[in-house]
């Protein structure tokens, strides 16, 4: 062999060990070759389109890492995340004690960050030419423990004499958590007889498809399908609001305005993609949140969440 021969040989030769060296290293790394490994994300089908939106946009950035979002609701994430299934979890609210003792308990430390501000529409039917505003109290009589109303007549004097058909989260859903303590005035006191789905996208296509029914969810999903949807306004005592970006950030439209969070455990920033995962979340929120129809905290905030995440 020539010695030219043999140099090409012995090139191609450590190039190959170069290739089994990074492949034995387990798909989480950072150096020359790129970000690589697994972030895996489950919780709130509220935060679910933002989320995605940064997955989408990350793994273009990084391409040899891999971005999981499952929408299981914000208690069943929380239920994952605290088993340590999960590196981030979604979430509608604010992690609860019980579910900080449970994570205790497995030896994760969750990390707050808030990423976004939401209201809480409640829609119709577009063919319901009557409902265009509903009171707190209205709402609360509707959806409160052991109501009695099931005709629209029975909500206002003047209105059909139809049954109302009722879709809202299912109760592993932080928005059934928040509606019913903002409506109702106890989290998860609701009636039981209506139809529930932790996936939003089940409520739109119910409330599309029957025209004397009310529904409640977070107000991206609206926003994608406003030709299937018509918004409710809600007066919570100063008059009809409807969600907007301004009435949002301002809490004008009370009581349904209310922020939204990821959770991610301390251990799982040490892996390089997670952590970078977070920062380009937070990097890109205030692009990513609008886009899918919600309001953006204000650039300090986001900041002020990067600085402590390190």
């Amino acid at each position: 062999m020539s010695g030219s021969l043999k140099q090409v040989s012995g090139l191609f030769v450590a190039v190959l060990l170069a290739v089994a060296i990074g492949a034995c290293g387990g798909g989480e790394s950072s150096g020359a070759a790129g970000l690589s490994g697994f972030v895996r994300i489950d919780g709130s089908s509220t935060v679910f389109p933002i989320t995605e939106a940064a997955a989408e946009e990350f793994q273009i950035a990084h391409p040899n890492t891999r971005v999981t979002v499952g929408i299981s609701g914000t208690g069943g994430g929380f239920k994952k995340f605290c088993a340590g299934e999960t590196d981030i979890s979604d979430a509608s609210r604010p992690i609860k004690d019980s579910e900080r003792e449970m994570c205790a308990e497995a030896g994760i430390e969750p990390i707050e960050i808030r990423v976004a501000f939401d209201g809480l529409a409640v829609m119709v039917n577009p063919g319901n030419g009557f409902a265009s505003c509903m009171t707190v109290d209205e709402l609360k009589r509707i959806w409160e423990p052991g109501s009695t109303i099931s005709r629209w007549n029975q909500v206002r004097d003047g209105w059909p004499d139809e049954e109302i058909e009722l879709y809202g989260p299912g109760t592993d859903s932080g928005t059934f958590d928040y509606f019913t303590e903002a409506i109702v005035g106890e989290e998860d006191a609701s009636r039981p007889d209506f139809t529930a789905s932790e996936d939003d996208n089940v409520l739109v296509q119910g409330v599309a498809g029957d025209p004397y029914s009310l529904g409640y969810f977070g107000y991206a999903y609206y926003a994608e399908n406003t030709d299937k949807l018509k918004l409710v306004a809600v007066d919570g005592g100063a008059g009809c609001v409807e969600p907007t970006a301004a009435t949002v950030e301002s809490g004008e439209y009370a009581p349904l305005s209310r922020p939204l969070f990821i959770y991610v455990s301390r251990s799982a920033l040490e892996k390089p993609q997670v952590k970078t995962f977070v920062r380009y979340y937070l990097e890109q929120a205030r692009l990513l949140v609008p886009q899918v129809g919600y309001v953006p905290l204000r650039d300090q905030q986001y900041q002020t969440s990067l600085a402590e995440i390190g």
